[in-house]
């Protein structure tokens, strides 16, 4: 029997260590690959004049790139954690069909309107920044650029105008919409896919009034997350299919479209398993993410 359960509370600092600290580990994995990478490329006797500037730059990659992404995530792993605390209340939280661990289901509007909500306020708060920085820019280029006419310069501060209309209102209001389309599309295929391939599995244990994800199995998780972004791949190689048939081209289309299917399933699979067994390894160590549920 599915029962389900809503998250009404996100525990903050649990939630953005550990996500944090997931995504520095996946940078750290990367940076080794472009490290690698680099010293193939010093070893190229052609490249030889450049090999020691190569492997300096690798090296600090590898530094650079997690270090990077913890600070980043930490900052948007927080501020996502605090967006959906304040939110629930309001809009109410993503519901999970579970069957003992598995998730079997996942309610489509109440999963899609929280990350919709969530995505549009983050959308206008880097509006904010990208609007209103904009506007006085291009109109003191209107002022002490010479060659600006007055048409010129009222044009400029007009548009000035109109881009921080787009981003502090359009654009919030265009990625609510394609979020919440492409989050129930997300709900609806996991809906319809599980039932044949099983879904994701979360293993919980009792952390006072919360409760603590503290495994997550990770092949069911991958395989389901990878099939369902498969069927996005397809609708997308779909797309593309249509503008090369267009062009005359239908063998490169229909290349393309099984290469948007398989790469979207393996990337992500990769990518799950991944995060996944991270996870579990830091469980234990930092904590894991603490959620209260009803």
């Amino acid at each position: 029997m599915v029962d389900i359960k809503e998250i009404k509370h996100i525990k903050t600092a649990p939630f953005t260590l550990m996500t944090s600290a997931i995504h520095a580990v996946l940078a750290f994995i990367v940076a080794i690959i472009l490290l690698l990478s680099l010293g193939v490329l010093a070893a190229i006797p052609e490249l030889s004049a450049i090999s020691g500037v190569l492997l300096t730059l690798g090296v600090a990659l590898v530094i650079l790139i997690p270090v990077t992404s913890f600070l980043y995530n930490i900052v948007g792993a927080f501020v996502i954690a605090l967006l959906y605390n304040v939110l629930t209340p309001k809009v109410g939280g993503i519901k999970l069909g579970m069957e003992g661990e598995e998730v079997k289901s996942i309610p489509v509007v109440s999963y899609a309107l929280i990350l919709a909500c969530i995505s549009a306020i983050l959308t206008f708060i880097l509006g904010l920044y990208v609007g209103l920085a904009g506007t006085p820019v291009l109109t003191l280029l209107s002022i002490i650029i010479p060659q600006v006419t007055d048409a010129t310069g009222s044009f400029m501060a007009m548009f000035g105008g109109i881009w921080a209309v787009f981003w502090i209102i359009l654009m919030p209001i265009l990625v609510f919409i394609f979020s919440f389309i492409g989050m129930a599309l997300f709900a609806l295929f996991y809906n319809v896919l599980i039932p044949k391939i099983g879904g994701i599995k979360l293993i919980f244990g009792e952390a006072g009034k919360a409760f603590e994800l503290t495994n997550i199995p990770a092949v069911p998780a991958a395989l389901a997350l990878a099939v369902v972004q498969a069927v996005f791949g397809l609708l997308q190689g779909i797309l593309y299919m249509i503008q090369y048939s267009m062009l005359g081209n239908v063998v490169g289309g229909l290349v393309v479209l099984i290469v948007q299917i398989i790469s979207s399933f393996i990337i992500t699979f990769i990518f799950i398993v991944l995060a996944a067994i991270i996870y579990n390894f830091l469980q234990p160590k930092i904590g894991g993410v603490k959620l209260e549920l009803e």
